[in-house]
């Protein structure tokens, strides 16, 4: 009984540290916040120790129809080699996009799908101490994606950033960086359909595939 009490005490204390230890690309925030509204009353961000000013609201556009077009055939690659984003409707390439892969916590490998998109959210993570932290509100175009080498509360997306331009080089926290306006394209390409918490990937609108290969380069 003893005995048996001892394996059960280590294996939880196994199963709980790794949950702690688990990586998140937003390690503070996380998922915390799934209603996608923008923030009207944050103006600057910080990135890597510097401020940042956020982007105004932008317009609410009717894309989604995009995304209603032969959605079981849609999947999205990313070549961390390459740096490159690409996005398939069955052999077609539809996109082609420079990307910012992870640089300060890598960005997961494997197959995934994409399980809920935020027009907005905020993201935070990184530490003071090595001046790797970062307060990003009003991150947008946001595609949180899970599969078996990162679940869902690890907070790893596909979304637009407007704190670096430096696409095409890793510069993110594990997350897939994209330009604001290329982020969109995809946002409104990609499913599900509907946007927001009450609108996640299901067996009637399921999201759309993530692919990510390869190794990203250093420096």
């Amino acid at each position: 009984m003893l005995l048996g009490c001892l394996v059960l005490s280590l294996f939880a204390f196994s199963f709980f540290q790794n949950k702690l230890e688990s990586p998140c690309a937003n390690s503070i925030s996380c998922i915390k916040d799934l209603s996608g509204n923008y923030d009207a009353g944050k103006s600057v961000g910080t990135f890597l120790g510097q401020k940042v000013r956020i982007p105004k609201q932008i317009a609410q556009t009717d894309q989604n129809v995009l995304g209603d077009q032969t959605a079981a055939n849609k999947h999205i690659y990313v070549d961390l080699t390459k740096q490159h984003l690409y996005a398939f409707d069955g052999n077609n390439l539809v996109y082609d996009f420079p990307v910012s892969t992870g640089k300060w916590h890598p960005t997961p490998t494997g197959d995934f799908t994409i399980w809920i998109k935020l027009r907005y959210t905020r993201m935070t993570g990184g530490e003071q101490s090595d001046g790797t932290f970062y307060d990003l509100p009003n991150v947008p175009f946001v595609m949180f994606f899970a599969g078996a080498n990162a679940d869902r509360g690890q907070g790893f997306s596909i979304h637009g950033a407007y704190w670096h331009n430096n696409f095409g080089h890793p510069m993110s926290h594990g997350c897939v960086n994209m330009r604001t306006e290329d982020a969109a394209k995809i946002f409104y390409w990609a499913t599900p359909n509907g946007v927001g918490y009450d609108n996640q990937a299901s067996s009637d609108d399921p999201g759309t595939p993530v692919t990510i290969y390869g190794v990203a380069p250093e420096g």
